[in-house]
């Protein structure tokens, strides 16, 4: 049924066209494409895109049609693909109520309601956690610069509570600042290591979508840039103890320590712990004091 002129034969396998000397040495049995005028066929990287436009277009089909196939599937590898697909494709990201998915919900207090709550729960534990770090970190302060330390810890915690410790939030309904690290669709994607732009394997999650993913992306890791313990800290320390006369600029050590600015969301395995070697701004440390200018 396709007209002769502009038809061609290909392999199956890697889209190769065949030539009329070529068709004649193929072994039996090979598995050809017959494409018609304008066609094309690329092998295998054309299944996969039939299949991805199937997963987009008919998810539940696809779901149905793999646990029939899990079913009989007795072939381990097989058997992990279906599983994957399977659960990868259920997904309730548009639940957001504990009522309306229940399994997301599973091994949290009973307190969370809603799975932004929980997210924002998450987030505000790991500012704090920084926080407690900073603060831990006054033994190694001199003595006299003490007080002055204690002071801007209480200035940075006072700013944390004004927004609701939402350096780099993580919650559907509020999420402006996280929108630099995910699509409106809550998917968040691996900014890679401090050292390269983009992560070289393309991990992504969406921790609203099952339980499983809720879980996985609490192993995904907040990465300073510039290193929190080997350089911010200190630094902070040192300026405060050297200020002499000088007003600290402890919220541009805020910003480093509690945002964005310096925050990389990382997959785990991208999450490099070796010394980074990036200092602190020299010329941010402390405040430009300002010029008083008499009027004659």
């Amino acid at each position: 049924q396709l007209p002769l002129a502009g038809s061609r034969l290909c392999l199956y396998e890697d889209g190769t066209e065949l030539t009329e000397s070529y068709f004649r040495a193929l072994p039996p049995q090979t598995e050809l494409v017959l494409l018609g005028p304008g066609q094309s066929w690329r092998g295998c990287a054309s299944d996969i895109e039939r299949l991805l436009s199937a997963l987009c277009s008919q998810r539940d089909a696809v779901v149905e049609a793999a646990r029939k196939l899990l079913t009989d599937e007795r072939a381990p590898r097989r058997q992990k693909l279906l599983s994957d697909l399977i659960h990868n494709l259920s997904e309730n990201i548009l639940a957001e109520d504990k009522e309306d998915d229940k399994k997301w919900f599973e091994g949290l207090e009973s307190r969370f309601k809603n799975k932004s709550s929980y997210m924002r729960h998450s987030c505000e534990s790991r500012m704090r956690g920084y926080l407690r770090e900073v603060s831990g970190f006054i033994s190694n302060v001199h003595p006299a610069a003490r007080d002055a330390y204690r002071g801007i810890i209480d200035l940075m915690a006072d700013k944390l509570k004004s927004v609701k410790y939402n350096g780099c939030y993580f919650d559907r309904r509020e999420k402006e600042e996280a929108a630099r690290l995910c699509t409106m669709e809550g998917w968040f994607s691996c900014q890679g290591s401090f050292d390269r732009d983009d992560c070289p394997c393309m991990h992504s999650i969406n921790p609203y979508s099952n339980r499983e993913s809720r879980i996985l992306f609490s192993t995904w890791n907040l990465d300073h840039i510039i290193e929190k313990k080997r350089a911010v800290v200190p630094e902070l320390a040192e300026a405060v103890k050297t200020h002499d006369g000088r007003e600290v600029n402890w919220e541009y050590f805020y910003q480093l320590l509690f945002t964005l600015d310096n925050l990389k969301l990382v997959h785990i395995a991208c999450h490099k712990k070796t010394t980074h070697n990036l200092s602190c701004d020299k010329t941010k440390i402390y405040r430009k004091r300002k010029q008083n200018h008499e009027i004659s």
